[in-house]
């Protein structure tokens, strides 16, 4: 493992995490690990200390510590990180809050953001408008990744469809 390779020491502990490639199973070496590879600059790791504390795997539960990692991750640009937060204000009842935060994931081109929003619409619980502007910016979000390579390898195997 490089020293201070982010992306190395993350998948580090997700090796420790499920007992992987050799490791033991670890979720307290797992969360060292997350946490220095957070440190160094990589968002997604802190979506992976709050999936730990909203569940309790290695630490006690504790949804307050959750949401700051969600929202770490988010400012750091991870959408799944935006998801977790948007579900969280959902259930809390903030609808406006977790639109606000399904947008932005869906801006960044999580699927998952997206049929949230969709939900939300069908229940009446978003306008028109909303689901008209959400299914824009994944469209906009899929015009700007599309490539022959893409299209490639989504028509050889199915695991690489982005659309």
């Amino acid at each position: 493992m490089t020293v201070n390779d982010p992306i190395a020491i993350f998948n580090h502990g997700n090796y420790y995490r499920d007992g992987r490639n050799g490791f033991p199973r670890d979720d307290t070496k797992a969360l060292e690990l997350w946490h220095r590879a957070s440190e160094l600059g990589y968002a997604v790791a802190y979506v992976n200390i709050g999936l730990a504390y909203d569940l309790g795997i290695g630490v006690e539960v504790d949804k307050k510590k959750a949401a700051h990692y969600y929202e770490l991750a988010a400012i750091g640009g991870d959408e799944v990180a935006r998801y977790n937060l948007a579900l969280d204000e959902k259930t809390a009842g903030n609808i406006q809050r977790a639109l606000k935060h399904l947008m932005i994931a869906v801006r960044g081109g999580d699927g998952p953001s997206l049929k949230e929003i969709q939900g939300l619409y069908t229940n009446g619980d978003a306008t028109k408008d909303d689901y008209t502007k959400a299914l824009k910016a994944y469209q906009e979000y899929l015009a700007e990744i599309k490539s022959v390579q893409r299209d490639t390898a989504a028509a050889a195997d199915e695991r690489y469809r982005y659309y």
